[in-house]
């Protein structure tokens, strides 16, 4: 059966998202554009016509995914309630669950960036992004005055060097910490930092 003409932006999401489940998958070092090109039934050549070489592929597939964590990250922290709700509902979304797909590719993509520069520089930009997300909405409950805070910034630094480690811990080495437990210790963190009652988080 013939395959439908996708535009060039469909294209490149298409394979965007095949490269992303191959990563996934096989890893970043590991990962081939025949690998994307066949599990789509397409030609090396038409990857390589989007993305010219597979670094560049590698650094597009892992911004696309993770722009579309950031995208439900701000979803979450834009809703109508207080920074508190805001803030702990991000930081258990942040928490990695099941198999932890999602989590897997930022540790491959630390790890490759540190060999590769363009993907160091995505990398790099989307967690600046990550952190001013939680900053401003730092900013916005002292502001209002749900809790003290005089440096939102260093608490988003803070809280997500903390989910980050744990994360890394639990998909690197499943069994030792249950995600209760870790959820339990970020939210205690958050709270320590905001200067709240953990019940008063919670409630």
């Amino acid at each position: 059966m013939a395959r439908v003409r996708l535009s060039v932006a469909e294209r490149r999401e298409e394979l965007l998202r095949a490269a992303v489940e191959q990563i996934e998958v096989r890893g970043v070092a590991a990962v081939r554009i025949a690998d994307v090109a066949s599990v789509l039934g397409v030609s090396n050549a038409l990857v390589l016509y989007h993305f010219s070489t597979k670094e560049k592929l590698v650094a597009a597939a892992f911004a696309y995914a993770a722009e579309a964590d950031l995208a439900h990250l701000r979803k979450l922290l834009t809703r109508r309630t207080t920074a508190v709700r805001r803030l702990r509902a991000a930081v258990r979304w942040y928490a990695p669950t099941g198999q932890a797909k999602g989590w897997r590719l930022w540790i491959e993509g630390w790890a490759s960036s540190l060999r590769d520069p363009a993907l160091r520089e995505v990398a790099g930009d989307l967690d600046q992004q990550w952190k001013a997300e939680l900053a401003e909405v730092i900013d916005e409950g002292a502001a209002a005055g749900e809790f003290r805070c005089d440096d939102p910034m260093s608490v988003a630094w803070r809280l997500t060097a903390l989910l980050d480690g744990l994360a890394v811990q639990m998909t690197s080495y499943a069994g030792p910490l249950s995600r209760a437990t870790m959820l339990r210790w970020t939210e205690e963190a958050l709270a320590r930092e905001l200067g709240i009652d953990h019940e008063a988080l919670t409630a």
